[in-house]
């Protein structure tokens, strides 16, 4: 893919993301790797809803700033990622409603985030893990993924937003779009003596859809 291409797509997929509500105002962030091995980045302060292809953050194979607008300040979670998973193709973080509001209950497991309501986020997402509350753009939360030595695509920041790792843009983005629909099911329900999948059946998933299911 072209890059003038990719940037096109990081900004209409972050404005469907915006339209749909699953990020407000000037929050989340969203990263690309491109053909030359460098980065592009959603600026600092800026809205997915209004992301300008043209001045999106470059950063060329030894992570310099060459052009575009400074990045965001959560770059340490997105240089992470990059760094401990060599499939990583992109990076996107939302502050989304459901999936926070998840993070403050307090039976959460931490280390499997989600309940296992649907296939879908097991086979796109494997088990999320529930990081604890780190001030926005701090480095320890980079730290904290490295420290995951690559076994996870997905991490939710607690009381804060989902981070979630993709081949590519649009495959992070369909993950992490599964992974706040997963957590909105799971406020639902809370409190009902709801089927979720069985430990049988997620294996199977897992099994049959070649899951990454680490830890």
């Amino acid at each position: 893919m072209s890059e003038s291409t990719l940037r096109e797509q990081m900004c209409l997929l972050a404005k469907s993301l915006f339209d749909r509500g699953l990020t407000h105002g000037s929050t989340g962030n969203i990263s690309a790797r491109t053909e030359d091995g460098g980065l592009l980045v959603s600026p600092t302060g800026t809205s997915f809803g209004r992301l300008d292809p043209g001045r999106l953050s470059r950063f060329n194979a030894e992570g310099v700033l060459i052009s575009g607008d400074p990045p965001t300040k959560e770059m340490p979670l997105h240089t992470a990622f990059y760094e401990t998973r060599g499939s990583a193709g992109a990076v996107v973080h939302l502050h989304a409603c459901h999936s926070v509001a998840w993070s403050m209950m307090p039976d959460v497991n931490e280390d499997d985030f989600l309940p296992p309501l649907t296939p879908y986020a097991v086979m796109q997402l494997g088990k999320v893990k529930l990081l604890p509350f780190f001030l926005p753009g701090d480095p320890a939360m980079g730290e904290a993924v490295r420290g995951l030595a690559g076994k996870r695509s997905a991490v939710m920041l607690a009381n804060h937003g989902p981070v979630v790792a993709g081949k590519d843009v649009a495959a992070a983005c369909n993950a992490i779009e599964e992974l706040e629909e997963t957590a909105r099911l799971a406020m639902m329900l809370r409190g009902v003596n709801a089927r979720s999948l069985t430990g049988d059946q997620v294996r199977q998933i897992v099994t049959k859809f070649n899951v990454e299911w680490n830890g």
